[in-house]
């Protein structure tokens, strides 16, 4: 291959394993290879080798090595222990050193978070930390037709896992008397009003403006109404913000701040029965703990002004708040509301079922928190919508898992072959093939091996095999014949390396559970047998999969990807 050509891949490897604590990315290399020069494509099989090759070199030097290879071939691709350091995405806020942050993250507690919260909760978290600042994690669950109990544990699971640690611990229904005591004052300052019209007048005159006769009312007669609200049945009163009725940001068109709810609450029961709606429980929230930055989603942009209204007229200093576009993974469902009817129709297995995003499901898949705060702070803090791919995300958790899964072999629809002549010998395979302290396995062998069923179709007459790191052998007609030990006369003339196992009565009965819900089936090495459940493990020539449960019989993986 053209020493410039090398060149190109050694300066993308070497770039890409500074970025990621020395180790460089197969996919992410060869992606940068084939954008500088699109014409490699052609020759892809011939660059995977080679940028393979390079990889397994660079990936053995230490971060002092590597950088000062890149200085030598790319300086411009280096990126200064300067600008690393001054890089900050927090930047556009003007924060000054010393000034006071305080942050927070509220979710309602009524589905599992899925990857967008994860992005809002690292964002708030991070601002927090890197001013030295608060930060809150609230509970906003002041909607009991919504909250159920299993998901305030769910959702502080999921967090911890990210290695979230809040300063504190909120839960707006704890506050329920703060939000009446200041709804009784901005009905006495007159900002708000019981309205007695049914919900679908209210709608259609906040449609067209129109204002309500109840809005006149003096603030003795809403104080008697406000009171009378905890009496009687719901739906007769709701109580109402002034805003403007003609504004073109009809989230300010007066409002519902406060209804009846008759539904019990997971941790209050029936103890209120007058609830606050969102906006208000979220402003009056934010002022209540002093939050000075708020980052969240842009769905929440048109209720931001709306919520500043409300808390300059209780009397609050203002939450400052940036919204980012949300980022949309292509073909999977985050919708709570979609998601409880396909679990109810029996599309999905569940909250956790491996076509989903939710942090439950991609924990259980073999995702590590890690992989997914550098994959949601990478997408940035921008108001541009972006929609992404399961691979994006993927290609930081295989990054990851590459450094840190041993290997092992699984045969998936295993099919006996016997190669004839085959020596008796004890084949020992590495643990991990860049790391020696962790071990190896030891396999006895002789002639009768497991291959994969898919491996067993594709064998042609002639062509020269190798059992990896076990032996060389031919197809000749119906027969496999063995051909030799010597790994660079395969590596000279050989098609193709496979995985295998010896025909022996410990190995393993193993089912993978896919993204797509079907189960591969086959059997593994017996040394799988001392994985713990949650261990994730690389299973050579088909992925990384995460140990899910182990049974009688058998054991039972989710596979996390290639």
């Amino acid at each position: 291959m053209e020493s410039s050509l090398k060149n190109i891949i050694r300066k993308y490897a070497l770039q890409n394993a500074l970025k990621y604590k020395g180790k460089a990315n197969l996919g992410a290399v060869i992606g940068k290879v084939f954008a500088e020069n699109p014409a490699l494509k052609e020759k892809a099989k011939e660059i995977n080798k080679e940028v393979t090759s390079v990889i397994k070199e660079i990936n053995k030097l230490s971060l002092e090595q590597q950088e000062k290879k890149l200085q030598e071939i790319a300086p411009e691709l280096l990126e200064s222990k300067k600008e690393a350091k001054e890089k900050n995405i927090f930047e556009f806020l003007g924060i000054r050193e010393g000034q006071k942050v305080v942050t927070a993250f509220p979710p309602e507690p009524s589905k599992y978070p899925h990857i967008g919260h994860a992005k809002a909760i690292f964002v708030n978290y991070e601002l927090a930390k890197r001013y030295n600042g608060t930060f809150y994690l609230r509970f906003e669950d002041t909607n009991p037709e919504l909250v159920e109990e299993d998901f305030y544990e769910s959702n502080l699971k999921d967090y911890e896992w990210l290695d979230i640690k809040p300063d504190k611990i909120d839960y707006a229904s704890d506050f329920m008397e703060e939000f009446y005591k200041y709804a009784e004052k901005i009905i006495n300052d007159n900002h708000a009003y019981v309205c007695s019209c049914i919900q679908e007048v209210i709608k259609e005159n906040r449609k067209n403006g129109i204002e309500c006769q109840c809005r006149y009312n003096l603030p003795e007669k809403n104080l008697e109404k406000w009171q009378e609200m905890f009496k009687t049945k719901a739906g007769k009163y709701v109580l109402r913000l002034k805003g403007h009725m003609q504004s073109p940001n009809t989230t300010l068109r007066d409002p519902v701040i406060f209804r009846i709810v008759d539904s019990p609450h997971p941790r209050k029961k029936k103890k209120y029965r007058v609830w606050p709606n969102y906006d208000f429980e979220s402003a009056i929230m934010d002022g209540i703990e002093g939050i000075t930055y708020r980052l969240r989603s842009k769905e929440f942009e048109l209720r931001n002004e709306l919520q500043r209204l409300i808390q300059t007229i209780v009397g609050f200093r203002e939450t400052k708040i940036y919204e980012f576009a949300r980022f949309n993974l292509q073909g999977v469902e985050s919708s709570g509301r979609i998601i409880r009817d396909l679990i109810k129709k029996r599309k999905l297995i569940g909250w956790d079922d491996p076509s989903l995003t939710t942090l439950v499901a991609l924990r259980r898949r073999g995702f590590l928190p890690e992989s997914i705060k550098e994959f949601v702070l990478s997408t940035g803090l921008t108001k541009t919508e972006a929609v992404l791919t399961w691979d994006d995300l993927i290609v930081h958790n295989r990054r990851l898992l590459d450094a840190k899964c041993n290997r092992y072999f699984f045969i998936e629809n295993p099919k006996e072959i016997s190669i004839e002549k085959a020596p008796e010998q004890t084949c020992e395979l590495k643990l991990h093939p860049e790391f020696k302290e962790r071990g190896s396995r030891k396999f006895k062998t002789k002639d009768k091996f497991y291959v994969t069923e898919r491996d067993f179709k594709g064998f042609k007459d002639g062509k020269l095999y190798r059992l990896m790191d076990c032996l060389n052998f031919k197809k000749v007609k119906n027969k496999f014949v063995f051909d030799s030990l010597d790994y660079k006369k395969y590596k000279q003339k050989g098609d193709k390396i496979i995985h295998w196992l010896p025909i022996q009565k410990d190995l393993l009965k193993v089912e993978i559970l896919m993204p797509n819900k079907e189960v591969n089936k086959g059997l593994a090495e017996p040394m799988v047998r001392n994985l713990k459940v949650d261990d994730v493990v690389q299973f050579t020539r088909f992925g990384f999969c995460r140990l899910d449960r182990k049974e009688k019989n058998k054991l039972i993986f989710w596979y996390t990807h290639d």
